[in-house]
Order: structure tokens, then C-alpha cells, then sequence
């Protein structure tokens, strides 16, 4: 999937505002499958519009990959289906779990220990299973880390070696977690299994304090975000890459402006490479 794509994030309160960017602005689309999978009616006949002019990528919110309640098998179906009908190229989730006997509405951070690593790389593997081909997860943002025995880092590397499949790379996560938990962003890049990188993930956060920040989606990118796309780009190629913006919604030319960076740093990494 090495290719030189910039996406942006299908959100309803976008939808009026991206019906008439034109071509060539935004390369992909991705939404979270749950949002729409159950849509009909007039919002089903929007979506089928920008899924006939963008390929549209999944990132899903309720897997529960950590957890252990029973995986939704009914939800995964519906998941294969809505691939199926729409020829989505790919669909990820959060390594985190959300659910303990109903929905808790947050991703919460796995412990980093080796019996979770067996844990999740078995769940993995069963959803792979259903899908019928390999799904990437994400580093996840997170505040507290209970239970950890191993690194963030060995912990992601483990359990994506023993389920066999991808990382989507969030390069907004990876500094706001180097900013909370107080290490070397670039260090951590590097540890990460970057060989198995197929989608990353940009976005803005809020600033709490000077050692705290928290991982919104609702503000624009800042310049070591930025900074770090250009870092893994350079260990990794230039992967498709999406601009999340959940809320807080700026004009749509000001979201376009940040899709527009992302593409003119995948074209200097190439040309980088082809210098070499």
C-alpha cells in the first residue's frame, strides 16, 4: 500500500461542505463502519455519493479487541458485507478494549503484559478469520498504563507478530503519548514494527497543561506532528495517510490545506528516495 494518498475523515457535520470539493483534493475517504452500516434513507443515498467518487477506508470503534466478552460475530459479518458492496481497501481498529458487560464509550488501554499479548493476538486472529484477510490496528492513545509488565512498544510489536497483521501508525498518538508518559517520540518510532505499517493516521489534540495533552481529533495539526509524519515517512515510504477531524470543524479549505501538507510531504519523501 505504498502509495501517495491523502484522505480525509467522512464526518456528517462535513458532509454538505465535502460534496463539492473537486477532484483530485482529497484521494480516499474513511469512516467508522458502525456509523453507517445500519443508515438508510436519504443519509444512505449521501453516503453511496462520495463512495462513488472516493475508495473508503473503515477504522472501527467497537471491536473490543482487549476485552473479553465474546467478539460480535454479527457485527464482523455485517463489516465483510459492507467491504464487499463498497470495495473497501482496508479496515482497521483501535488496539484497546471498550466494552465490560455493555459499551463503556471510551477505548481503554490494554495492560502491557505477555498473557495480553496471547489474549488479543488470538481475538485478532479469529476476526481475521471472519473478514477473510488481514486488518491493521492502531497505537492508541492513552493515560494510565495498569498492569504494565513490557514496553508500549514490545507490547504493540508482540501481539502484531503473533496475530500476524498491520499497523495503522498514528503519528498524533505516538506525541501525545511522548509528551504524557515522557518519552523520545523518534526513539519510539523506531522500536515500533514499522515493516508491518500499511495506513497512518494525522490529527490535532488539546494541550491541558505543559505535560499533558489529550488526544481530541478536534483541532488542526501542529508543527512536531508534522514534524513526525515527515520522520516516519522517511523509515517507512509514504503510506496512505488520513487527516482526522472529528469536531471543532474549521472551513472545509482549511481541512483541505492540511490534506494538501500530507500529500506535499509524501511527494518530497519520494523524490528523496528516488535521489538516493
Amino acid at each position: 500500500m505504498s502509495e501517495l494518498l491523502a484522505g480525509l475523515g467522512l464526518r456528517r457535520g462535513l458532509s454538505d461542505a465535502l460534496q463539492s470539493v473537486p477532484p483530485g483534493r482529497i484521494d480516499f475517504m474513511e469512516v467508522a463502519p458502525e456509523n453507517w452500516i445500519p443508515v438508510g434513507g436519504r443519509l444512505r443515498r449521501e453516503f453511496d455519493r462520495f463512495a462513488e467518487r472516493y475508495p473508503i477506508y473503515l477504522h472501527g470503534l467497537s471491536l473490543n479487541i482487549g476485552g473479553f466478552a465474546p467478539l460480535d460475530r454479527d457485527l464482523l459479518v455485517s463489516i465483510r458485507q459492507f467491504m464487499s458492496d463498497y470495495a473497501c481497501p482496508l479496515y482497521t481498529e483501535h488496539l484497546t478494549y471498550c466494552a465490560d458487560d455493555g459499551h463503556l464509550y471510551d477505548l481503554l488501554p490494554i495492560p502491557f503484559t505477555e498473557e495480553a499479548v496471547k489474549h488479543v493476538a488470538e481475538r485478532v486472529r479469529q476476526v481475521q478469520d471472519i473478514l477473510g484477510e488481514q486488518i491493521a490496528f492502531e497505537n492508541a492513545s492513552y493515560y494510565a498504563a495498569p498492569g504494565q509488565v513490557m514496553s508500549e512498544s514490545a507490547f504493540i510489536r508482540a501481539v502484531l507478530e503473533e496475530a500476524d497483521c498491520k499497523l495503522l501508525l498514528d503519528v498524533n498518538n505516538i506525541y501525545v503519548n511522548s509528551i504524557n508518559h515522557r518519552y523520545d517520540p523518534l526513539r519510539f518510532l523506531d522500536e515500533l514494527p514499522l515493516e508491518r505499517a500499511c495506513y497512518m493516521h494525522i490529527a490535532g489534540h488539546f494541550e491541558e497543561a505543559e505535560d499533558i495533552r489529550v488526544d481530541t481529533h478536534g483541532a488542526d495539526v501542529i508543527e512536531p506532528v508534522w514534524d513526525l509524519l515527515e520522520a516516519a515517512y522517511a523509515r517507512t515510504g509514504p503510506l496512505p495517510t488520513l487527516v482526522e477531524r472529528d469536531f471543532n470543524f474549521p472551513p472545509v479549505e482549511q481541512l483541505l490545506s492540511e490534506v494538501d501538507r500530507v500529500r506535499a510531504a509524501q511527494l518530497r519523501q519520494q523524490a528523496a528516495v528516488e535521489l538516493s
